[in-house]
């Protein structure tokens, strides 16, 4: 199939995930606003609430390569209705939570869900429908559901202060069957009867255990993910720590997405130019930047605006950089096993990020937590410029 036909049917199928994919990321991040509540509710510290996220993600990340062959065979949109289902579940499970095990709990069918609805799926459901050429429509699902923060914190803040935050997550659970469910059912298109292949030979790379270019692409992507997944779950308390009050700290928070979007865009453009590999070299120095700034910040706002831009460009960037690097070294059904294998070092490497961060934001300072950001960051630069020369040759010239 040419680029414009699967561009063409792409579309409505981009419409549905956006949604749904916005949807899904903005109820499940809905802790980063109440954490302090959730904590004095349920008698814990806000470290074991922030716990909950690394459950959600080790378990998103160890049920990825369980669903890789249900993924290419079944396709990603059967996995993403039954994830759906399970979704709302795990909401429904956290508002009934009045002890840490029926807590985590919820956390656990929540990670089970997110790996059969979130990010993976829906890459791999757009790379059924448009192969090679799902880059641009990959990166503007990004776009989109960047926008979570931008409009799941503030509505979760809002439902919060009207409800309190057990009923909060009720009302997501109650989105998840009324509007999610239906999206996916009857909004994307039904696969083909025959599954792919996913041993079929490719002139590409194959995503074997000992490839070392797959080693490269996980431990690039892995570094930056500590970063930003870990940066998602605190930014709000590591803003205030930097000064800004609960107040501005939200507010910031949220402007947050806006930029991310921006720079989501851009790469759409710049996309057409460089391949996932450059984009993540760039991002990753703009990255070093930001969080250099914010370390020099010694409490400034404009230096704190500053370090917010510049992160929310580079972020917003770096997100479509995960999603488009394994599309350079792979396709179809390669691209589905490689995803779902990336799938559980990721969210591993998400896992645990919030709790480290917290933990050392608490015990030794916001410093600390941007020094080992830095460090993680430059090294994700060199892993990145290593796998520009392992690039195949049509690939490494349009990235040149």
């Amino acid at each position: 199939m040419d680029k414009s036909g699967s561009e063409a049917r792409v579309v409505l199928p981009l419409i549905v995930l956006s949604v749904a994919q916005l949807i899904g990321w903005g109820t499940v991040s809905f802790s980063a606003v109440v954490s302090r509540e959730m904590a004095a509710d349920l008698n814990v510290d806000i470290s074991t609430i922030f716990a909950g996220t690394t459950v959600f993600y080790v378990t998103m990340g160890a049920c990825a390569p369980l669903l890789s062959r249900l993924l290419t065979s079944a396709g990603a949109r059967r996995v993403m209705i039954g994830g759906t289902v399970f979704s709302a579940c795990g909401l429904a499970v956290l508002s009934f939570s009045h002890s840490p095990i029926t807590y985590f709990l919820g956390w656990l069918v929540l990670g089970a869900a997110g790996s059969a609805t979130l990010t993976t799926p829906a890459h791999i459901l757009l790379n059924e429908i448009a192969g090679r050429n799902a880059a641009r429509a990959i990166a503007t699902l990004m776009l989109v559901s960047g926008l979570y923060g931008t409009v799941f914190w503030p509505l979760t803040s809002f439902l919060s202060e009207e409800i309190g935050w057990r009923g909060t997550c009720e009302a997501y659970a109650v989105v998840m069957i009324v509007v999610c469910l239906p999206l996916y059912s009857f909004g994307l298109p039904r696969r083909s009867k025959a599954p792919l292949d996913i041993n079929a030979a490719t002139s590409r790379s194959s995503a074997k255990p000992y490839d070392p270019t797959f080693y490269l692409i996980v431990t690039a992507i892995a570094l930056n993910a500590f970063i930003t997944f870990g940066f998602s779950a605190i930014l709000i308390e590591l803003l205030k720590a930097e000064g800004l009050s609960a107040s501005q700290a939200l507010a910031f928070g949220s402007a947050l997405g806006i930029v991310q979007i921006g720079a989501r865009g851009l790469n759409i453009i710049v996309g057409r130019r460089w391949d996932g590999v450059t984009m993540g070299v760039v991002s990753s120095a703009i990255l070093c930047v930001s969080l250099a700034v914010l370390l020099a910040a010694q409490g400034s706002t404009v230096a704190i605006a500053v370090f917010l831009v510049l992160y929310g460009i580079s972020g917003g960037a770096l997100a479509v950089a995960r999603a488009t690097i394994p599309l350079v070294f792979y396709d179809k059904g390669e691209f589905a096993k490689a995803l779902s294998r990336i799938a559980l070092p990721l969210n591993w490497i998400s896992a645990i990020s919030p709790p480290v961060l917290i933990s050392l934001m608490t015990n030794l300072g916001s410093s600390a937590v941007l020094i080992a950001c830095l460090v993680c960051s430059c090294s994700a630069i060199l892993v990145l410029f290593l796998l520009r020369n392992r690039r195949p040759i049509s690939e490494a010239v349009v990235g040149a």
